[in-house]
């Protein structure tokens, strides 16, 4: 039995290593997307997130080791760039803190027990999609879209989770259940939000969001798909209604739905089964 302090101290040091990561992460794909954009893109690995050095987002100095401590080299700067003296922003170490946060929560309420090989590997493919899903998070909340190397990234290391939970059941009267669990699992999300999107021409909502559905329902089946569904819903809602009626939103204003999503799939993945068996509880009676 691996000792739990030793875990949340792993796991706090990893979260906040992850947290840098996306910022940077976000920053050079940004890049690459005005690169490609551009009539004659200038083809470079400068911005590459695996071979592309740490630089800083303003006069693109590359960055020193000493700049690059999580959270420390940020506070010893006073939040500045050592190079331009151009303020960095608190959004990295949000992102530092935050990751570290969701990696400590993810584990202490996790839903299912982690003992066998198979049962912590499914755990570190939840801390991965963590990762991913954070810098989709800030991506869309700051430039309304949902880059595809992040979501079929994500839809392909659900596929790989799928296929490893055939391979770890090994009774193969059990196969058709967990199929049944992941095709029925793109119906509510990603069923749904092609209809719309198909139907208005792409005009309610982007094909982003189908892509992303097909992800959260390989991850979660059907009916944590629904609470997703429902729970993004319920915090568009809360987040538009209010900035309608101030007049601070216009009834034309474009609003990513991508956060709604991501902040429900965090909800019902590791929720969702208390609230499931909440639900039915109170309204059904057993």
């Amino acid at each position: 039995m691996i000792d739990s302090t030793l875990v949340i101290a792993f796991l706090v040091i990893f979260g906040v290593a992850m947290g840098s990561f996306v910022g940077a992460m976000v920053w050079r794909l940004r890049k690459q997307q005005l690169n490609d954009e551009k009539k004659h893109p200038v083809h470079t690995d400068k911005y590459s997130i695996v071979t592309g050095r740490s630089m800083c987002s303003h006069c693109e100095h590359p960055l020193a080791p000493i700049d690059l401590i999580p959270l420390l080299s940020w506070l010893s700067l006073g939040g500045r760039c050592r190079y331009c003296k151009k303020p960095i922003g608190a959004t990295e170490p949000l992102l530092e803190a935050s990751m570290a946060i969701l990696f400590v929560v993810s584990y202490l309420v996790w839903p299912l027990p982690l003992e066998t090989w198979y049962q912590w590997l499914d755990f570190g493919f939840w801390l991965v999609y963590v990762v991913l899903l954070v810098a989709l998070f800030v991506y869309d909340l700051r430039w309304y879209i949902l880059p595809d190397k992040l979501v079929w990234t994500l839809v392909g290391l659900a596929l790989v989770n799928a296929v490893i939970q055939f391979i770890a059941i090994g009774h193969y009267d059990q196969w058709l259940e967990v199929l049944k669990f992941h095709v029925y699992g793109l119906l509510p999300i990603a069923g749904l939000y092609w209809f719309i999107y198909s139907f208005s021409g792409g005009r309610m909502i982007g094909f982003g969001d189908v892509k992303l559905g097909i992800f959260m329902g390989l991850v979660l089946g059907w009916e944590k798909a629904l609470m997703v569904l429902l729970v993004a819903n319920v915090l568009g809602g809360l987040v538009v209604l209010p900035l309608l009626l101030t007049k601070k939103l216009k009834r034309d204003s474009r609003v990513p739905f991508g956060p709604m999503l991501i902040v429900a799939f965090f909800i019902a993945g590791l929720w969702g089964d208390y609230l499931i068996k909440w639900y039915f509880t109170v309204h059904v009676g057993y």
